[in-house]
């Protein structure tokens, strides 16, 4: 069985398209969470995951487009969690509010986290990957940081399959992986998307600045190394 990862989308659609269209056939997509926030195309990308039957769970960003803003959560997202809320719809908010936290897919062998296990708003940056974050599973998918990075250990995988949407490693590409769930071997991959088209509508609807900057290189770090784990910022 094959299965495209994703995560982090941030309601970014020309990536997400760019990504479901350079896939290759997959049984599946799963998404480490982070449907929204930050991204001028909510509705689209809700719509996206929708027609495209995406496994997600819920990042930070989809518990703060639903009023759920945890400690030191940046005004800049916070601002961009707000602006999202107001355009959408009941139904929409309802789906974001229906995903769980965590998923244990697969029977057992694949755990879908954002944070980290049990600790959804941490940061798991490569250099953290170890055989001690994983349990039963024989493959932990993890989001949160945009970095895309992959570890093997003898009790399984930890992989972080890049951010679709709002890159943080210095590649504006979008990320995502192929995971090959009966070998537990994980393919990572990169695509170009119209970048343009998203920095415009950012632009267009008054969404932070920063963004725009952000999507061009690859990174977003508001006045923080990258590598804090106390910080939580995204």
């Amino acid at each position: 069985m094959r299965v495209g990862l994703i995560s982090d989308v941030h309601a970014n659609r020309p990536a997400l398209e760019a990504v479901l269209e350079d896939m290759p056939d997959v049984d599946a997509v799963v998404h480490a969470g982070d449907v929204v926030g930050y991204g001028p195309f909510p509705s689209a990308v809700i719509e996206l995951f929708r027609e495209n039957d995406v496994v997600s769970i819920q990042g930070n960003h989809d518990r703060g487009v639903l009023g759920d803003f945890h400690d030191n959560f940046h005004e800049i997202p916070k601002s961009a969690a707000l602006w999202t809320t107001d355009r959408l719809t009941d139904d929409e908010l309802a789906y974001i509010e229906s995903l769980p936290v965590e998923r244990d897919l697969y029977g057992g062998k694949v755990k879908v986290v954002h944070g980290a296990p049990d600790k959804p708003n941490t940061y798991t940056y490569p250099e953290d990957f170890s055989a001690d974050l994983l349990g039963e599973e024989s493959v932990l998918v993890v989001g949160h940081t945009h970095v895309q990075a992959k570890s093997a250990f003898d009790a399984g995988v930890v992989v972080n399959p890049g951010s679709v949407g709002l890159p943080r490693d210095g590649d504006w590409r979008a990320g995502y992986a192929v995971l090959d769930v009966e070998s537990a071997t994980v393919d990572l991959r990169r695509v170009e998307y119209p970048k343009a088209e998203t920095q415009a509508k950012v632009d267009e609807h008054g969404l932070p600045e920063a963004l725009i900057d952000g999507l061009e290189h690859g990174e977003l770090v508001f006045g923080r190394a990258k590598r804090s784990v106390t910080d939580s910022v995204e």
